[in-house]
């Protein structure tokens, strides 16, 4: 799915994932972990994706595996980024623990398996990829 970069998108990629994943007969508890590993993915490039007014989401099973990418948007090297603003890193150090903000990443990596980010290759931007095994 492309999606805008606004705070209504989430919770439609979210449901939208939830329901398929529900017609699929994955459990319930499975279908919430990936459902708030989604939404955290979700809510960091809406509130701190540097570039692009859209963002991508790509789930697919793998085997017995749900596999989500979630794309920053970006623009191509070279293409006008003029009044964007600096990009915030995954791993800000002032992400502290009990900090309101900044713990999406220890939520992903507590409920999902093989949780990666990477810079994208001919774009800005940056992809989060995670995948949550079906089984109970």
């Amino acid at each position: 799915m492309t999606l805008p970069r606004n705070a209504e998108s989430a919770p439609l990629v979210r449901h939208t994932l939830d329901a398929s994943l529900r017609g699929l007969g994955v459990a319930s508890e499975i279908r919430a972990d990936i459902s708030l590993a989604l939404g955290e993915a979700c809510a960091n490039v809406i509130q701190h994706a540097a570039h692009g007014m859209e963002y991508e989401v790509r789930a697919r099973m793998d085997g017995t595996r749900c596999v989500v990418e979630v794309i920053d948007g970006g623009v191509a090297r070279g293409e006008s980024e003029a009044a964007q603003p600096e990009p915030v890193s995954w791993d800000d150090p002032q992400g502290a623990l009990l900090a309101e903000h900044g713990r999406g990443l220890q939520l992903m990596r507590a409920f999902t398996e093989e949780l990666r980010i990477a810079d994208r290759v001919h774009r800005d931007g940056a992809i989060v990829h995670f995948e949550k095994s079906l089984a109970s």
